[in-house]
């Protein structure tokens, strides 16, 4: 698996469990974890948000022979091992990570939030931390095109 958290400043601690529990699974060929944007901070609350790209393993699906049967030919097809959908079902039912707040076909999004009392402190903040986990198809980025 290629592993990719150069983009992440490592804040997050959801973010951290989610990660953890992708490096294990045998079906992720790469992982990259980045910063969002829209992450920032106010009085009295700070919102993290994290984006994380799973490129699934392929493997070969068995397909028809056709021709001379004295010909060694394989036919197959590029299937992936694992989808976004079984794995959404997976991270439901790993403690500490659960059901996405929002899934569709292509993205799973996490919203969680807690209260954060610093020692020595008479308030706090809230923590709100959002994470996106995307699926890609064509493997990781390799950097813009020259030209």
């Amino acid at each position: 698996m290629e592993i990719d958290t150069s983009g992440w400043s490592g804040e997050g601690t959801f973010t951290g469990t989610l990660v953890d529990f992708l490096k294990t699974l045998d079906g992720i060929a790469f992982l990259r974890v980045e910063d969002a944007p829209a992450a920032h901070s106010g009085g009295g609350y700070s919102f993290i948000s994290n984006e994380v790209y799973v490129g699934f393993a392929g493997g070969r699906k068995a397909g028809k022979r056709r021709g001379l049967p004295i010909v060694p030919w394989k036919r197959g097809a590029e299937r992936p091992g694992m989808t976004l959908a079984r794995l959404e079902s997976w991270l439901a039912s790993v403690a500490g990570i659960g059901a996405a707040d929002y899934a569709d076909e292509r993205m799973l999004q996490y919203l969680r939030t807690e209260r954060i009392v610093p020692p020595y402190q008479t308030r706090g903040y809230k923590l709100v931390e959002m994470v996106r986990l995307y699926e890609v198809e064509n493997g990781p980025r390799e950097g813009p095109p020259q030209s």
